[in-house]
């Protein structure tokens, strides 16, 4: 099992950056893959980007070029850097894990981008 906790959401200006944390613990040593989705109000969850154990990053297509994903193997720990936020960036923001044995996520990070 793996327990994730984000952290670094908050309100921004159009044009602004926000990193987000997403701290893992637990059987860390069974994950395979880690992501960032995304969840606006009365829309789908979605893709933002995916970093696998080896270090091989994916993107979605909108966020391609203003996002990037990163790890800190030592402290266990994903980033999602994020610039150039539009208010279209508006939305719940979870990190998840990829295991053999399953999906883990965590409780999400509010961000609020204003025009």
């Amino acid at each position: 099992q793996v327990q994730l906790v984000e952290s670094g959401g908050g309100l921004v200006q159009a044009g602004g950056s926000l990193r987000l944390s997403c701290a893992a613990s637990g059987s860390i040593s069974s994950i395979r893959a880690m992501g960032w989705y995304r969840q606006a109000p009365g829309k789908q969850r979605e893709l933002v980007a995916t970093i696998t154990s080896g270090g091989m990053t994916n993107y979605a297509d909108s966020m391609k070029g203003r996002f990037t994903i990163s790890k800190n193997n030592a402290k266990n720990t994903v980033y999602l850097q994020m610039n150039s936020l539009k208010p279209e960036d508006t939305a719940l923001y979870y990190c998840n894990s990829v295991l053999f044995t399953g999906v883990y996520w965590g409780q999400g990070t509010q961000v609020t981008v204003s025009s």
